[in-house]
């Protein structure tokens, strides 16, 4: 059921930066390693409507209705837009203490709703999980859950590293103001641009 090439094609799919991984290193650099995994379970959350959409058949919705495809699509637009909004506003220095044991929930959430309102996840696994379920499979919806189930499992481990990775090298920012600053903005205009590009997906 689970394949080396399933494996190696999720792995691939999961290592692109995207939108979880942004928020997830962002997490990771300004917020704490609690907040990087607490952003990490967010994503990986967010993929459940995704993964039972595909099951139920709903996806397809998405695919042939254009309103609701756009719906959902400029929701994610909006608050894509509002992350970057408030990662600008955001100015003050970074700090060792501040965020680490604070609003972890808050966090997951902020992930949980970065995947959910993307209308492209779906489609996605639409496209993704059934190319791996074999043709004669006695029980296809028991094999889409088991591999959905893995990309779930790989894609908080990759985000977990990620996160990890960003907030070993928050020391060496914590202490400059400058360079947190510009750190944000960077954020702030990636989270913007993928808004941008969501903005102008279409549902092809």
């Amino acid at each position: 059921m689970i394949t080396l090439e399933f494996l190696i094609t999720a792995l691939v799919v999961v290592l692109i930066p995207g939108t979880g991984v942004i928020y997830t290193v962002s997490c990771g650099l300004f917020l704490g390693a609690r907040a990087a995994v607490a952003a990490a379970i967010g994503c990986t959350v967010g993929i459940v409507p995704a993964l039972v959409a595909t099951i139920l058949g709903l996806a397809v919705i998405f695919h042939t209705s254009a309103v609701a495809f756009q719906v959902v699509k400029y929701a994610g637009v909006a608050y894509l837009l509002y992350m970057a909004w408030c990662m600008w506003r955001s100015s003050q220095s970074l700090s060792i203490q501040e965020g680490e044991n604070q609003g972890l929930v808050s966090t997951a959430i902020r992930g949980f709703l970065l995947n959910i309102l993307n209308p492209k996840l779906s489609i996605f696994f639409l496209a993704f999980i059934p190319q791996f379920v074999p043709a004669q499979a006695p029980e296809p919806t028991l094999n889409m859950l088991v591999l959905g189930g893995v990309f779930m499992l790989m894609t908080f481990i990759v985000f977990v590293i990620y996160g990890f990775l960003a907030h070993s090298v928050r020391t060496y920012l914590a202490n400059s103001e400058r360079v947190s600053k510009y750190i944000q903005r960077v954020f702030s205009g990636s989270f913007a641009l993928l808004g941008l590009k969501l903005a102008l997906t279409d549902r092809q």
